[in-house]
């Protein structure tokens, strides 16, 4: 298997770690581990993504009604004032989001009787009293009204001497067999004055949680409080809005049907909230002091679907959303309210988990194989545009048919499968080139191990057959040589001579295989091919010549007496590659042209001649001029006729 291959496998490896370890922290915590992206990323588009239906009104008790009516908890006169108003506009439902919870605590009788009078004039007084919870008992009544209930872990009443509703289960009709359902539960609940509730449209629950960050993203649509079933209050409202006498549960479309609006079921039958921002609350919100003052006209609300509640800090009802840190449990509601209106509620559907799973493998497959096979930039581009695709089409979804798909983790697993791949091939090609550099820098033209280094591929270190050309120098009579010359001095010597030899060969392009004695073989067309490697191999032949004569002038060599330098030569076929064991492998060449040339280069000698070269590089030079020097035998190749160039 060439390197190409190698590598890729390798990187494709390291790329499946990476993704896979991804994939395991993932699924370890499926929702929560990427839940905060998926949300930020949802909260960002949901915010203000629905236009306003305009049906709706907020009454707020703001701090300007605190200023001009008085602290809170107001006296139910006012409460019932500011109904009545609400009522004579003929509103098509009211939503009350304050528990009434107990009798009124300002009213006169109810001070009066604290004092426990025994005086009859005082006990008939009392009798005379007006009943201020019975005024505001005619107030919501005057108007569909819908009250709020809160979720308690036991059943709380303020008062035993003034009864709480009782909490009936809601209307629910169902279609198909009832689906598995783990709506929000508790053991109780706060709920409003069973006097004033018996006159109501009916009771909703107004409690809201908030994630794991502490925002409220979802109202419930229902909920279970001491064995009853009982409406959110939004859904509640929206029900009386529309005059519908019960919920459906629409098991065949997997939907909640509240008249004419269809809800998509979750297991916990909440809802997800498209929530709005403060500067948008203006044109929907009125203030309760303009409307106790008859400011408001009541036009205002003919028709409308208006929620009473407070914004003013001192009734506690402030609560985080996406959308601002401090919304009024009220304007939560209308949100609620209008979400539903909207028809695009988002939902993320009970597939979406196991296609954000497939996507994450198909997408991390596309990032290995790309990191593993293409450069760093087209992998990358090609990686991040499936990642940008797959993240476009989750946003798309969530704006055109409102599913909320996760738009990053699969994404992540392109973008982190082609990271790996890429850095395993980074590091493969590191190494690769570090031991490129010592095997060849010393061997070859720096253009030529850059060539390496860039096509790791156009070498075969397993071996391969390939026509070369052999190049054998010696030193005549260096044998002597050693036995007269000090040590330093013949080293110094050697290091001189081998420079301009080598120097030869490889400014014709060919590589020194190595360097034995006083001999240096150098192979030409390997470990690269090389065009008319016959002609270049001559070339690096004749250069090597005049630099040796040259040399041997100079006074170091003279004064040593450093002999002729003999070349062979020769041309054919040889086996190329990596020979040797452990950590002493060594590039070479094995064939018969590389013993001819070795054979060749002793053959000078008895020729008289500097350059002996074979018949096959002969015949590779038509063009070029040589002198026959007669038929030799040569060891394992029979008799050939052997050549020098013409001149030498």
């Amino acid at each position: 298997m060439n390197y190409r291959w190698t590598s890729a496998l390798q990187a494709l490896g390291g790329a499946a770690l990476a993704v896979g370890a991804v994939g395991l922290a993932w699924l370890a915590i499926p929702e929560r581990s990427v839940e905060r992206w998926r949300e930020a990323v949802t909260d960002r588009l949901l915010v203000q993504s629905a236009a306003p239906s305009g049906q709706i009104v907020v009454v707020d008790i703001d701090e300007a009604s605190l200023d001009a009516v008085g602290p809170w908890p107001w006296p139910r006169t006012r409460l019932a004032e500011l109904l009545g108003r609400i009522a004579n506009g003929v509103p098509r439902v009211v939503g009350v989001d304050i528990v009434l919870a107990g009798e009124d605590r300002y009213a006169p009788r109810r001070l009066i009787e604290r004092l426990a009078p025994t005086d009859a004039a005082l006990q008939s007084l009392l009798a005379s009293l007006p009943d201020t919870d019975a005024d505001l008992t005619a107030a919501v009544s005057a108007a569909p009204t819908v009250l709020a209930a809160l979720f308690s872990d036991r059943r709380v009443n303020p008062d035993p001497a003034a009864p709480a509703a009782t909490l009936t289960s809601v209307p629910v009709l169902m279609t198909g067999t009832m689906p598995k359902l783990a709506p929000w539960a508790s053991a109780g609940a706060v709920t409003p004055l069973a006097t004033i509730a018996g006159k109501t449209a009916g009771i909703g629950i107004a409690s809201l949680a908030g994630d794991y960050d502490g925002l409220v993203r979802q109202a419930p649509l229902m909920g279970a409080a001491d064995a009853a079933i009982v409406p959110g209050l939004a859904a509640e409202v929206l029900r009386h809005s529309q005059a519908a006498s019960a919920f459906i549960f629409d098991s065949t479309r997997n939907v909640l049907s509240i008249g004419d609006y269809s809800v998509p079921l979750t297991p916990d039958l909440g809802m997800r909230l498209r929530p709005s921002l403060p500067q948008s609350w203006t044109a929907r919100t009125e203030s309760a002091a303009a409307v106790l003052a008859g400011a408001v006209p009541t036009s205002r609300f003919e028709g409308k679907i208006v929620l009473v509640g407070g914004s003013a800090p001192s009734l506690g009802a402030l609560r985080a959303t996406a959308a601002t840190p401090l919304a009024p449990s009220v304007q939560i509601q209308a949100d609620a309210v209008e979400t539903l209106l909207s028809r695009q509620i988002p939902y993320r559907p009970g597939w979406a988990l196991p296609l954000e799973i497939v996507a994450f493998i198909a997408l991390a497959a596309i990032g290995a194989l790309t990191g593993a096979l293409l450069g760093a930039a087209t992998a990358g581009g090609i990686s991040l545009a499936a990642a940008g695709l797959w993240a476009g089409g989750a946003l798309m979804a969530l704006a055109t048919r409102s599913l909320v798909i996760d738009p990053v983790t699969p994404a992540l697993g392109s973008i982190v499968a082609v990271m790996a791949a890429g850095l395993v091939s980074a590091v493969m090609q590191r190494r690769l080139a570090a031991s490129i550099r010592r095997r060849f820098e010393q061997h070859l033209a720096p253009a030529v191990v850059a060539r390496i280094v860039d096509r790791p591929d156009i070498v075969r270190f397993k071996g391969e057959r390939r026509e070369i050309t052999a190049l054998f120098t010696d030193i005549e009579g260096f044998t002597s040589l050693t036995d007269r010359l000090e040590a330093m001095t013949l080293i110094a010597l050697l290091d001189d001579y081998f420079a301009g030899v080598v120097e030869a060969v490889v400014k014709n392009g060919g590589m020194v295989d190595k360097i034995v004695g006083d001999a240096v073989h150098a192979l030409f067309n390997a470990p690269v091919e090389l065009e008319d490697h016959p002609r270049q191999a001559l070339a690096a032949a004749h250069d090597i010549l005049a630099f040796t004569n040259a040399f041997m002038a100079s006074e170091p060599a003279w004064r040593a007496g450093l002999g002729r330098t003999r070349i062979g030569l020769e041309t054919g076929e040889a086996v190329i590659g990596d020979v040797g064991t452990g950590t002493k492998v060594d590039y070479t060449a094995h064939g018969s042209a590389v013993n001819t040339a070795a054979r060749l280069e002793a053959l000078n000698k008895q020729f008289g001649t500097s350059i002996c070269v074979g018949p096959m590089l002969r015949a590779c030079l038509a063009d070029v001029a040589f002198r026959p020097l007669g038929a030799v035998d040569v060891c394992g190749r029979g008799t050939l006729e052997v050549f020098t160039p013409a001149g030498n």
